[in-house]
């Protein structure tokens, strides 16, 4: 395993490990979650360029602009909850009740 395959490759498990083993606030699970986009958009750009393959050089963009539009939701998701419930604090967050 080269160093750079090691880097994005732990970069992803470290996100992970963050979103499930330390999720107390709304925003440090959104975080997790954009590490692990980032990784794999990295991952993909590297297979893209070292295989050479023109056709699939569009795929790491459409998941870069995924990304983003996940990221803004969760955004609005997280300023939405916190006008309701004044906290991000996941525990605070009863999803059973309406």
């Amino acid at each position: 395993m080269t160093p750079v395959h090691f880097s994005f490759s732990s970069a992803f498990i470290l996100g992970l490990m963050g979103l499930a083993f330390h999720p107390t606030h709304l925003l440090s699970a959104l975080l997790c979650l954009e590490g692990m986009m980032l990784s794999l958009f990295i991952a993909l750009a590297l297979w893209a360029m070292q295989f050479e393959a023109t056709s699939f050089s569009t795929a790491p963009m459409l998941l870069l602009a995924f990304s983003a539009c996940e990221a803004s939701t969760g955004l609005a998701l997280l300023v939405a909850t916190a006008r309701t419930h004044g906290t991000d604090r996941l525990q605070n967050l009863n999803l059973l009740q309406c």
